[in-house]
């Protein structure tokens, strides 16, 4: 029985861990995409079509890091690290 419990508490731990982390990595995304992001594709991510920026709302890391790298309007992107597109994507998945 003891040891039920103690893998029940193990798992509970871990499930909290990662939801610590998830949401840090995306309030640094938040950080990244209001310095570098939300000027052509808005506050939210809903797009400006006058500027013809898409909505990003809900992009994954990969769809990020592919525009980021074969689109020439976000070169001063390409500086990006890769946990940074994650964190971006992170925080991107977290708009409704």
């Amino acid at each position: 029985m003891k040891k039920v419990l103690a893998g029940i508490a193990i798992a509970a731990m871990l499930c909290l861990v990662g939801s610590i982390t998830r949401a840090q990595d995306a309030a640094n995304g938040e950080k990244t995409y209001k310095a570098k992001c939300a000027a052509c594709h808005g506050p939210n991510a809903e797009g400006k079509p006058a500027l013809k920026a898409p909505a990003i709302k809900g992009k994954n890391a990969d769809e990020i890091q592919k525009q980021i790298s074969t689109s020439p309007k976000h070169a001063t992107l390409k500086s990006l690290t890769a946990d940074q597109v994650k964190e971006l994507a992170a925080y991107l998945g977290t708009l409704k």
